[in-house]
């Protein structure tokens, strides 16, 4: 099974009982704790298949404790409201009999109105930038050997980032930065797991935002960084088997947080999610 099948089925999470639901902890972007993006895309799914009838518009979530891969995540959903054009569903994420994560999801049904976007900002073709697996292979060897294995782990999401730093030693920049991101396998996968494939997805460089104007990346070891919170809002239909860009900033850092936001075009330049989250990014003191 490729990483992208076991992504799928990672998101096609098991039905307990009304409204209780049961997902994968182990798999996806990371080993050591669950990755941000895979307990927001499998809370949505949880709350999808209790909507039926209408698209995820926005979510607002908060990361409470970091998740254990090594057992299942328990998915208990309310439904807050039933209404004629919008539909609320709240869902909470259970571990050792505790909450990691919470998470509120509105839903709308299709309706026409004025529009209107900003432009994509025009930054090369995603094949003038070099892949993921590329990158990390030129870098293993600046790390410990004893995560090589993890790094060169392959992923489910193809990702291109645009001018990328050096891992471990980046020079101080500009937090605006851009990704091109897909994962082929999504072609055929009706509009739900779409949105849960793109919200996994969303989580992937946001935090980096708020770390680039510090001349820092998670590979130092010099600071503790976590998702507190993250927002989320669908604009438009998605095929993510397609590329897509995503153009991320962090306008503030401070207090040990940074805010990070991002805005997902598809290829043709049709702005399809807006994304939002907090980031704990605490240093780390050398005694």
């Amino acid at each position: 099974m490729t990483p992208a099948d076991e992504l799928l089925h990672l998101l096609d999470i098991e039905q307990l009982e009304i409204d209780l639901f049961r997902g994968i902890g182990g798999g996806g972007e990371t080993t050591m704790r669950i990755f941000g993006g895979h307990v927001i895309a499998q809370a949505l799914m949880a709350a999808y298949r209790t909507v039926p009838d209408r698209l995820c518009h926005s979510l607002h979530a908060y990361f409470i404790r970091p998740g254990d891969p090594a057992i299942p995540v328990i998915y208990q959903v309310d439904r807050a409201r039933d209404g004629g054009s919008f539909t609320t569903r709240r869902v909470v994420a259970i571990q050792h009999g505790k909450q990691i994560f919470n998470m509120s999801a509105s839903f709308h049904v299709d309706e026409s109105g004025y529009e209107y976007q900003h432009p994509m900002r025009d930054v090369g073709k995603p094949e003038e930038w070099p892949n993921r697996d590329e990158l990390r292979a030129k870098m293993v060897n600046e790390l410990p050997e004893k995560y090589h294995a993890d790094f060169l782990r392959k992923r489910p999401i193809e990702l291109r980032e645009v001018a990328p730093r050096d891992f471990m030693t980046p020079e101080k920049t500009d937090d605006r930065n851009q990704l091109w991101f897909r994962m082929e396998a999504a072609k055929g996968q009706g509009p739900q797991m779409q949105h849960c494939l793109l919200a996994y997805a969303s989580d992937m460089n946001l935090l980096g935002s708020s770390l680039r104007p510090h001349g820092l990346t998670w590979f130092q070891g010099k600071l503790m960084t976590a998702s507190l919170d993250h927002a989320m809002w669908f604009h438009a239909p998605i095929e993510f088997a397609d590329w897509h860009l995503y153009d991320l900033d962090a306008p503030w850092t401070g207090g040990a947080r940074g805010f990070n936001r991002g805005a997902i075009y598809s290829e043709s330049g049709a702005l399809v999610a807006s994304v939002a989250q907090e980031g704990l990014m605490r240093p780390i003191s050398k005694r």
